[in-house]
């Protein structure tokens, strides 16, 4: 494929995956059979939602394999199937073929990086040292003390390593103890995870979100890696944090690039597939290696954004970044929230949820939206007594469980996730469900789920949004980030103000064609903008 980064079609538009991602989290989304539990025929009656009311291209599903739930289905026992409590095969078949017909493409989560520790791969590769399936998995002898092989850290917290004492050895786990890495470098492990790829891919997948993609190569070695700079010590460093070291042998060794090849061959058999790894590297050489040159991932997913402090300096420098380290051809992505994250609308304010809207649905690359976020869901705060997700059980300050709760339809019971008589749901309904939901926000103009849809509408439309150019805008606030967009014979400024101080900008001429208050849609500007505090705005500009 050389360096063709995002074919286009005969009249000159963007592939698929260039339009807006939006992401389910199954178990929140919407219970069809009362168990409170979201499934797949909850997703396949809101296809017209998805389609119609929101009008987004893609939808990412995270897992929805059979496992016991230790990471909530990011330990799949099974990769072939889908879990009881989420539907059929063929509920999964009738899913992808109801989003075809309305024009959306359907991803789904890859898990590569490790599997259940209930995966019968696993069961025989911890039954003794002899088993076929032995070297499927990362085992090692421990150190001449008895302890770890070495120093590497589990994500969730403490030692990467499990001792097991039928077979004398220790099995690397780069997150819970209950999901033991795959051995990649094993190339039988590689042809059974090509084919889990081809048995979806014939199912009729559009694509794959690799999960923790640049874990699955590790030094062949296992060496220990260094410790954090001094700088960095202190709690983190008291706590034994996954950040007390620099994790250079643990993950994204050279290796994976190999890897990401394999992956991508296997794509290009199929017409339009797609790949986007979750990829936290924080060096944005290292980071955009993932793309290679055109025969690796499509895309990396660039978290910057989220980690970035929310003002208009932070947020211009993370864009323009990422717009730097891309291979010349590459298209950038931009994600705000996920089922990892704190809610957009927790973290900055719903008044600057909106500006959030405008930030990810304007700027050059593919926007990831996360479900609930085009409402302004809200994080609920469950205390650690409660708390589900085990990211919440190993002293962190708050767990992943209150970015996950069921979506807010309605302001009925159970916020309309499932029927009114279900007892209870598998997560807590946030309590503002009655104003923050589907159906209240579909009645009020002025609503942020209005907002998102006249966004995403006039994206659809809009050269200079899909796929233009972006440049930044100079002028003297701080407060504000300014870009121009330009596609074909269209010219659009965008204005952001993170600040709730109104700014004046001269020498704005345009007309106002999206803002996050519907009420200046329209506007004339003749030469001096006013950007209210809280404010968004794209102005379209005319004899550029």
């Amino acid at each position: 494929m050389g360096s063709d980064f995002y074919p286009k079609g005969p009249y000159g538009e963007a592939a698929w995956w260039t339009g807006v991602i939006y992401q389910i989290y199954p178990r929140s989304f919407l219970d069809s059979n009362g168990d409170g539990i979201g499934d797949l025929p909850g997703i396949i009656s809101k296809v017209d939602y998805l389609a119609d009311t929101l009008g987004v291209d893609a939808i990412w599903l995270s897992p929805f394999y059979p496992s016991p739930q230790a990471d909530f289905g990011y330990d799949v026992a099974d990769y072939t199937e889908v879990a009881p409590e989420y539907g059929t095969i063929g509920d999964f078949d009738r899913l992808v073929a109801a989003c075809h017909a309305a024009g959306i493409r359907v991803i789904i989560d890859f898990v590569p990086n490790h599997s259940s520790d209930r995966h019968p791969w696993f069961l025989e590769s911890r039954s003794s040292r002899r088993n076929p399936k032995r070297e499927w998995y990362v085992w090692a002898d421990p150190a001449e003390d008895g302890g770890p092989p070495n120093n590497w850290l589990s994500v969730f917290g403490g030692r990467a390593w499990e001792y097991d004492e039928l077979t004398e050895q220790y099995y690397l786990h780069s997150f819970l103890a209950e999901q033991p890495d795959l051995n990649w470098r094993n190339p039988a492990v590689r042809r059974v995870m090509l084919d889990v790829l081809r048995f979806w891919l014939d199912r009729g997948v559009d694509g794959f979100r690799i999960d923790v993609a640049h874990f699955i190569a590790k030094d062949p070695g296992l060496r220990d890696n260094p410790p954090a700079p001094a700088e960095a010590e202190g709690e983190w460093r008291d706590m034994g944090s996954y950040d007390s070291q620099i994790h250079r042998h643990d993950k994204n060794h050279d290796d994976v690039h190999g890897y990401f090849r394999e992956i991508r061959a296997l794509l290009d058999e199929y017409d339009e597939t797609y790949s986007i790894g979750e990829i936290h590297e924080m060096d944005w050489g290292r980071w955009a290696k993932a793309y290679g040159d055109g025969d690796e991932l499509h895309h990396v997913y660039d978290f910057s954004l989220i980690y970035a402090p929310w003002d208009a300096g932070s947020v211009r420098q993370r864009i323009e970044a990422q717009e730097a380290a891309i291979p010349n051809g590459a298209f950038p992505n931009h994600v705000l929230g996920n089922h990892d994250e704190p809610r957009i609308a927790y973290r900055y304010g719903q008044e600057q949820a909106r500006v959030a809207a405008m930030l990810l649905l304007t700027s050059r690359g593919t926007p990831t939206l996360y479900y609930g976020d085009e409402i302004g869901m809200t994080q609920q705060l469950i205390p650690p007594e409660d708390q589900l997700d085990p990211w919440g059980q190993v002293g962190e300050t708050m767990g992943r469980d209150g970015s996950r709760t069921p979506m807010q339809w309605t302001r009925g019971a159970h916020a309309g996730f499932c029927a009114p008589a279900t007892s209870s749901t598998w997560l807590p309904v946030h309590a503002d469900y009655g104003t923050c939901n589907v159906e209240t926000q579909l009645d009020d103009p002025e609503s942020i789920l209005n907002l998102y849809r006249r966004l995403l509408s006039f994206r659809k439309t809009s050269s200079a949004l899909q796929i233009g150019d972006h440049t930044r805008l100079p002028f003297g606030s701080t407060a504000v980030y300014g870009f121009r967009r330009i596609g074909n014979d269209e010219v659009l400024d965008v204005f952001l103000n993170f600040e709730s101080n109104e700014v004046t900008l001269a020498d704005v001429i345009g007309e106002v064609v999206l803002c996050t208050e519907r009420t200046r849609e329209g506007e004339e500007i003749l030469g001096e903008l006013v950007v209210a505090g809280n404010q968004g705005l794209v102005i379209r500009i005319d004899g550029v």
